[in-house]
């Protein structure tokens, strides 16, 4: 009887001791029936995956126009830190998988009252792990509750057409960002108003952004002449060159209020007119672009 009393006693005791330690972690994760990825795109400047973590925020991945079109990760919580911190991230096996090790892929800093991020590598060893129908999950020490760690996962259900989309929309993004075409300076042939090759494939460019970005606050247009041809010529002719790119501008539906043109004609050289490399620095159209 006795031998039986403590039986008994033992086995409640595991089963409590097994009651505590799960309640110690709060799991943050979606099941089959509420795991939806979802990917966003509104012009060839961005594409973002998200996927909403049921009760605790999302994960999004984002990627932006540019030549190397890097990656990053954010994970968006309702509740930020409280306190700073580091968050473990591992890949974890899915059930079908089960007595398969979970993996570290990386750490991830914790930085009060913002969001998580990780950068371009780890963002796609995420994604390649979800590929494989794992489970990238951040554990973390809840800095509202020192008696609880937090477990959010990422589910791989629904992800694999979400993500050939999301690689589908990355390919489509134009492999410059605004910063390569925000301050951009053109020359034009001698003599005329027709733009040099080089300079026509980088107006090509910013209009070609432009019809992308609906952000844009202003264009400054500000044209310059060599000293050759006579002052009030050259100013005429770099006023009706600013004129041309406005037009130019306009016809791609920028709205006209947004731009501002001047021509400066002889006025601030940037080189000697005495020789033919001075004069075709000279000969020169800035322009400016701004955001909101």
């Amino acid at each position: 009887m006795k031998f039986k009393l403590l039986f008994i006693s033992l086995a409640l005791t595991t089963a409590l001791c097994s009651y505590t330690a799960a309640a110690a972690v709060r799991h943050y994760t979606a099941d089959h029936d509420n795991s939806t990825w979802q990917v966003v795109k509104t012009t060839r400047l961005q594409c973002q995956l998200n996927h909403e973590v049921p009760y605790y925020g999302a994960a999004v991945f984002n990627v932006y126009a540019s030549k190397n079109k890097n990656l990053t990760f954010n994970l968006d919580m309702v509740v930020r830190p409280d306190n700073y911190a580091i968050a473990g991230l591992k890949a974890v096996p899915p059930a079908w998988r089960a007595g398969a090790p979970a993996r570290d892929i990386a750490s991830m800093k914790l930085l009060k009252q913002f969001d998580g991020e990780l950068g371009n590598s780890t963002a796609w060893e995420m994604l390649t792990e979800l590929e494989k129908g794992y489970q990238p999950t951040f554990y973390y020490q809840d800095w509202q509750n020192s008696a609880d760690k937090i477990a959010v996962g990422m589910s791989s259900i629904n992800f694999k057409q979400a993500y050939w989309a999301f690689l589908q929309c990355r390919d489509e993004l134009l492999p410059y960002s605004f910063e390569d075409i925000s301050f951009t300076v053109m020359n034009y042939q001698p003599n005329s108003g027709k733009l040099t090759k080089s300079s026509q494939q980088r107006l090509d460019k910013i209009a070609e952004y432009l019809k992308n970005d609906p952000s844009i606050e202003s264009i400054n247009i500000a044209a310059y002449t060599d000293s050759y041809g006579g002052r009030w010529n050259n100013l005429d002719l770099s006023r009706t060159r600013a004129k041309a790119i406005k037009d130019y501008m306009l016809s791609l539906g920028v709205d006209e209020a947004k731009v501002y043109t001047e021509g400066f004609g002889e006025k601030r050289f940037v080189d000697s007119n005495d020789n033919i490399l001075g004069r075709n620095k000279n000969r020169r159209l800035i322009i400016q672009i701004a955001k909101m």
